[in-house]
């Protein structure tokens, strides 16, 4: 008789359920590693595109972040006036303002200092791209400058997929919380920045170590 060789059902079951197991484990790395990779895509480009349209507003209207005098919520949407709002709304395709930020109760809802810009969230613009990124800053930011007797640093914050979860700021890995150290294992979505002049710069440890690598 000829001898055929062959598994056994119990050593199949076994086998898929070895596979199915190590899959259960190393997907949600995986998928996580992929939502990092993406967020950190989507941070640098709407970085790019902001200080883009601030360089295009210098070149249109001859005005920079540092001559955006405008501070009363009704004119600065006038569309004219010299303000941060219009620079944004002017240069860049913006498919929806609201006021407030989507996720805010006492100014912008954040863990870190740099981010939160105090007072009431209705003191906030917050603007949807078509992109699907928001960009959120106080109505009343103006004359971003800095050095001299006069600088003023002004705030916002890129959240790189809108109103979709998980609205997470980027934070350090626990235990690496500085400049030197700090260390972004896994990106998030929402990142501070600061602006000033002709420039839009990220406003934590975290977010410059997502732009430009551990220690930078």
């Amino acid at each position: 008789m000829k001898k055929t060789n062959a598994f056994t059902l119990a050593e199949v079951l076994i086998t898929l359920g070895i596979i199915g197991v190590v899959a259960a484990m190393t997907m949600p790395t995986l998928m996580n590693s992929t939502n990092g990779a993406q967020y950190k895509t989507a941070y640098k480009k709407a970085l790019s595109v902001l200080s883009q349209a601030v360089v295009l507003n210098v070149a249109l209207d001859d005005y920079d972040l540092s001559q955006a005098t405008v501070t009363d919520a009704t004119k600065a949407v006038d569309g004219t006036s010299a303000s941060i709002y219009n620079m944004f709304n002017n240069r860049m395709n913006v498919v929806k303002t609201v006021v407030g930020a989507e996720d805010a109760t006492d100014g912008w809802a954040a863990n870190s200092g740099d981010a939160k810009f105090g007072g009431k969230a209705s003191n906030n613009y917050t603007l949807f791209f078509n992109d699907g990124i928001t960009f959120s800053f106080p109505k009343n930011n103006a004359n971003c400058t800095l050095g001299g007797d006069h600088s003023t640093l002004c705030k916002g914050v890129i959240d790189v997929n809108g109103e979709k979860n998980p609205n997470n700021e980027v934070v350090c890995k626990s235990g690496s919380t500085d400049d030197d150290n700090c260390i972004v294992d896994n990106p998030t979505d929402i990142y501070p920045v600061v602006m000033y002049d002709q420039t839009i710069l990220p406003n934590s440890d975290a977010a410059r170590a997502v732009l430009y690598g551990a220690g930078k």
